[in-house]
């Protein structure tokens, strides 16, 4: 058993080369070998949001607050809100992020496949995240 006290891992803000806008990454867990999950909880100001990516293994999201927007390459831009939970399948390119006017929080977890657990894609661009 581990148990982290809350507090001891800092937050770190999402790098410019993932992420569009206002971004704080607050790791839950990366769990060691040969376990694969990775948990953190992610908040985006309004407006922000990842670039498009996928995930070796499929990704959950489970919104804790506010309200945002995601989209699958390919399909429309979806609402989501506290309470949501959304799954990516492996190999989906996607993002996620919060609505334009409104800040959004969700918990993404996902496990490594080799040791990474995402791979990350080109910039969202605001035509596309506008719709």
């Amino acid at each position: 058993m581990k148990i982290i006290p809350c507090g001891s891992v800092p937050s770190a803000v999402g790098p410019g080369s993932y992420f569009s806008g206002g971004v704080r990454i607050d790791p839950i867990i990366s769990a060691a070998a040969p376990a694969r999950l990775r948990a953190a909880s992610v908040s985006f100001e309004p407006g922000a949001r990842t670039h498009w990516h996928t995930h070796p293994l499929g990704q959950t999201l489970y919104v804790t607050s506010g309200a945002g927007r995601v989209q699958v390459w390919g399909e429309p831009i979806r609402e989501i809100r506290a309470g949501d939970t959304v799954w990516f399948s492996p190999g989906e390119k996607h993002w996620h992020g919060a609505g334009p006017d409104t800040a959004m929080t969700h918990i993404a977890m996902q496990e490594a496949l080799d040791g990474s657990p995402v791979d990350w894609l080109e910039k969202v661009t605001d035509d596309q995240y506008g719709g």
